[in-house]
């Protein structure tokens, strides 16, 4: 017996409430969907219909695997538009968000290799410092970093990264090094919105989660402004690593407060259900995903 015909037989009878509207549908004899449908109630030991010469209606067990058979075919379907996904030529629009700050170091690098690659497709790269709302606002991938809450969103992991308090090694010099949380009163800070709205900046101790509100002497909804404060001595902020990596190994800046930093924060690329996925978005995702993670650190 073929189980995935027998499968697909069985879950047709269902849809169509007859035998005869299942024979119909899928192109074959009634005689023979009556015995794929015997053949499989043999095979699994097991009644999965009840049949009267009006109607018919699943038993406990027919339900139960009615709905697993769904998945099932559900999966295979998806497999294979996987593979015909792949084997099609990307073309046509794109359009793909990330934060700021991580679509100009890391994604946008690999859009242009992407576009150059495939010259029939065209992006519209949106870079935002917000959470964006893929479906509502007509996103088809986004680069996501936080928690992610349960949705029908597909999550890709990229890597990591972890909220970090800095200062110029000059300010350091003239305001001092601080050792704990309750410092941060006695310091001029550098509020970033899109990271810290509210001012208030998130560390750990003990495990659990503090925050801590800070009054700064500047405050910017853009990261470039808050970045170059920093390193021009303007106070202590708080950033997140990759922002930051290459102003701390150039010793512009020096991360403090390293005992107090929260669990790193996942960094996934974001999109729609996989079912029904476009060529285009599979393309991008499979050129992207790799390449973000080098990037990246795990």
């Amino acid at each position: 017996m073929d189980k995935l015909r027998a499968m697909e037989t069985f879950v047709r009878i269902v849809d169509r409430g007859s035998l005869t509207a299942a024979a119909e549908s899928l192109r074959t004899s009634l005689p023979s969907v009556v015995r794929t449908l015997a053949a499989l109630e043999a095979a699994l030991d097991a009644r999965l219909l009840n049949r009267t010469t009006r109607r018919i209606a699943l038993t406990d067990e027919g339900r139960e695997y009615y709905a697993r058979c769904q998945r099932v075919l559900a999966d295979v379907d998806d497999a294979e538009a996987a593979l015909s996904a792949r084997r099609a030529v990307p073309r046509g629009r794109l359009r793909v968000t990330a934060p700021v700050m991580f679509g100009r170091l890391h994604l946008a690098p690999v859009i242009t290799e992407f576009v150059g690659r495939h010259p029939a497709v065209q992006v519209e790269l949106i870079l935002l410092d917000r959470v964006v709302d893929l479906v509502e606002e007509g996103i088809d991938v986004g680069m996501r970093i936080g928690r992610l809450p349960d949705s029908s969103l597909v999550a890709v992991p990229i890597g990591e990264t972890r909220r970090v308090v800095c200062a110029s090694p000059a300010y350091l010099r003239r305001a001092g090094t601080p050792v704990s949380l309750a410092d941060l009163a006695a310091h001029r800070c550098v509020s970033f919105g899109g990271l810290a709205p509210g001012n208030e900046w998130t560390f750990a101790t003990d495990g659990k989660a503090v925050r801590v509100t800070v009054a700064p002497a500047l405050a910017s909804n853009q990261i470039d402004p808050a970045l170059d404060a920093c390193v021009g001595g303007a106070g202590l902020g708080q950033f997140l690593s990759y922002q930051v990596r290459a102003l701390l190994k150039a010793k512009k800046l020096k991360r403090v407060l390293v005992a107090f930093e929260p669990a790193p924060l996942p960094i996934h690329a974001i999109y729609p259900s996989a079912r029904l996925l476009s060529s285009n978005v599979r393309a991008l995702v499979d050129w992207a995903v790799p390449r973000l993670r080098a990037r990246v650190p795990a």
